[in-house]
Parts: structure tokens; sequence; C-alpha cells
């Protein structure tokens, strides 16, 4: 197995009694002094714009370790280069759980890389938890109860965008471009459910990308000639920048609205030029680093001090970064629910009963909770408007119970 990157990070200090020893013995993945926990990044191929979050997410376990940690135990953290792809994915997930022998998956990144081992996850009994996609399957507890989401889901920031769309631009002509996959087709569903009974005429053009092709452009160009005044942009980092660029190129000015996975300067707008970038809508549930509201909120101030101490190398403007560091947080206190019992089931049952946890960088008003027939723990995000070269936000916090 091809290891990018392992980290050994303490857990804390605390004694531990022959009871606990006996219980760690029994648990994959743990021992009396450590925990395994395993995940595959895109570091290579057509997603690597995201790999920043792995390393991020191993930065913070790396300060957690250096502070003292948490129960008495080191994180082995294995992260993996799966390309993004489904069928490295798949074997990268054997090596860690049947070799390897984690204890856990956790932040494994991508919608059809997910998909491609969900249903092994579930028959295996191993928790798939906090995944790097907001698909909607990731919430079914009911058929698949070890695997759980993070993200506000997809249709949910689809309805987000139609709602927009409907009090703003009721008689807009809407040209889509979205990933033939899971991940674009929630995206979707959530903008049609939104619009109603209009969507069969405000949707005038939907074209589709694979994650192998080369270029949107000739998709692009398509949805210009259609006369579509309105852009809903549903792409990953590598296309979305080049969406940007090609409609700034081509003369083709509609409102724009970028979906929330690519909506980092660094990663998209930065690549495709902040003056072709001006004016694009997109939604957020953490604070962007580039938005000035934040320069002194102590959240963000602690957030810019980890960087400096522990991730320099890593852009302090790039929003990926900040969401690894939320999801680290959120993973660690998760850890600590748990006690000394780190078997598989009650760390699943732990992940599934969060109470209202402040999740670094989110947005004010943006708390976790989780169920037993829960499994979106962020259902909140905000409209943002690109200017200059940051994002503003606009509007109130949206709830997916109010959509």
């Amino acid at each position: 197995m091809s290891i990018l990157k392992t980290v050994t990070l303490a857990l804390g200090v605390a004694a531990l009694t022959v009871g606990q020893g006996a219980l760690a013995k029994n648990a994959p993945g743990v021992t009396d002094t450590s925990i395994k926990i395993g995940n595959t990044n895109p570091y290579s191929g057509p997603a690597s714009s995201y790999s920043t979050i792995g390393k991020s997410i191993g930065a913070y376990f790396k300060m957690i370790n250096e502070n003292g940690g948490v129960n008495g135990r080191k994180i082995d953290w294995i992260s993996v280069d799966d390309g993004y792809s489904p069928p490295k994915t798949k074997e990268q997930f054997r090596k860690l759980i049947e070799r390897e022998k984690v204890a856990f998956m956790f932040q494994s990144l991508g919608t059809p890389t997910n998909s491609a081992v969900h249903r092994y996850m579930n028959k295996k009994k191993v928790p798939q938890l906090f995944v790097a996609t907001g698909a909607t399957k990731w919430g079914d507890p009911k058929n698949f109860p070890w695997t759980m989401g993070f993200q506000p889901n997809y249709q949910t920031m689809g309805k987000i965008f139609g709602g927009y769309v409907m009090k703003n631009h009721p008689n807009g002509k809407i040209g889509i471009l979205y990933q033939n996959d899971d991940y674009g087709k929630d995206y979707l569903v959530g903008l049609k459910a939104a619009l109603g009974d209009k969507a069969s005429t405000m949707i005038v053009k939907e074209e589709t990308y694979e994650v192998t092709d080369p270029t949107i452009d000739s998709q692009i160009v398509n949805l210009k000639a259609s006369g579509a005044n309105i852009f809903y942009n549903v792409s990953i980092p590598k296309f979305a920048a080049q969406a940007i660029k090609k409609s700034y190129d081509i003369g083709w000015k509609p409102v724009h609205l970028l979906n929330d996975v690519s909506n980092s300067v660094a990663s998209v707008l930065s690549p495709a030029g902040l003056d072709k970038s001006q004016g694009i809508l997109s939604a957020a549930y953490l604070k962007d680093p580039t938005d000035s509201a934040w320069k002194d909120d102590a959240e963000f101030k602690e957030w810019q001090a980890f960087m400096a101490k522990h991730y320099p190398e890593g852009d302090a403007t790039n929003p990926f970064n900040g969401y690894g560091y939320a999801v680290a947080s959120l993973m660690v206190h998760v850890l600590e629910k748990c006690g000394n019992d780190l078997s598989r089931e009650n760390i699943m049952k732990q992940a599934a009963s969060i109470k209202d946890f402040r999740l670094k960088m989110a947005l004010p008003g943006i708390n976790v909770n989780t169920s037993a027939d829960d499994f979106y723990p962020v259902e909140q995000a905000q409209m943002m408007v690109f200017k200059g070269e940051s994002w503003e936000r606009f509007g109130d916090l949206i709830s997916a119970d109010s959509l």
C-alpha cells in the first residue's frame, strides 16, 4: 500500500485500568496505547485540490498530540491516495481494513469513491464516519447504519440555490452543468424540488461531464447557446475553474450559482481569475478565510495560529484547510465521548448522539446535532457573493428544516 502520510498522535494522558486494557484489546484497531484511523484522499488525479483537507486533518491531530491528546491513546492516522478513482478506493479500503486493521474510516473524500465501498463498509460493520461528500445517501441509518455524512447534503444545498432563484429570478432561464454521478444528480434533485412546477420551463439546458474529461469547454458553449441567463454550476474545483474562465472568455454573463464544494478562492476562483469571478453566488456553512468580517474573531484567530504553527506549508486563505480543521475537531469530540470504550459499536453510537456541538470555524448559529435517526451533522448554510478578492455573506442562515 502506498501510504502517503502516517501521523502518530497521543490521545491523552489518563492511566488505563486493567479492565480498560482488556476492552481495548478486543476492539479492532485499538490497543491500550493507540487507535488506528484510516482515510483515503485524492492526493493525485482530477480532484487533487482537495488533498489539503487530509493534510490539515493530520496537522490537527498532531496538535492534539502535542497538547496531551484524548483518553491516553495515540492515533495512528493513515491517509492514502486513491486518485478520486473508485476502483482504487476499493483497493485502499480493503488494505486499510483487512491488512492495517484500522478501527474505522474517517473523512474519505468523494461521492463516487465512497459509493464504491458503501455496501462493503456496512457489511463489514466498520464505521464510515463523516465522509467528505454531501450526497444524500450518507444520511440513511435504517439501511446503512455504519455510514454518516458531515456537511449539508447536496439536495439541501440545491434547494437553497433554487429558493434564491425563485425569489430573485422567477422568470429566469437556467443552464446546468453537473458531474454525471450521485454528487451532481443530488444537487439537481434539490434545485428541481425548489423550482417545483416551473422546473420544466425554467431549465432550458442540462450538460454533464465525466471526471475523466479533460475540459468542459464544449458544455459551456452549449449552455450559452441555449439562451440561459442563469448558470447552475455543479462541478469539482478543476472543472469549476474551467467553467468560470470559459464563460468569461466567450462573453457569457449569466447569474452564476457555484456549488459550495468548489467555492475556494485559492483552488478555484484565483486559478480561473478573480476578475472573471466577480458576482458569482455560492453558499457556505464555515467561516471563509478571505472574509474580513472574521479578522477580529477569536475562533478565527485560533485557526490562523493553528495554520502558522502546525500547518505552515498550507494555504491560510484556502477554506478546504478550515474544513479539515473543523471536521477534525468533531472527530476528536466523538473520541472524547467514547471514553475508553473504542469498540466500533460505541464509536458509531457516540457519533450518532451529538448534542449542540460548537463546530470550530462554523458560521455563528451553526451547531452539530445527530441522533439514531438523523445522520446529517450539519444542516444549515448561508448565501454569499464574490466581490473584489473575497466572499461576502448575505441573508439569514437557511436550515434544511425550513426548505
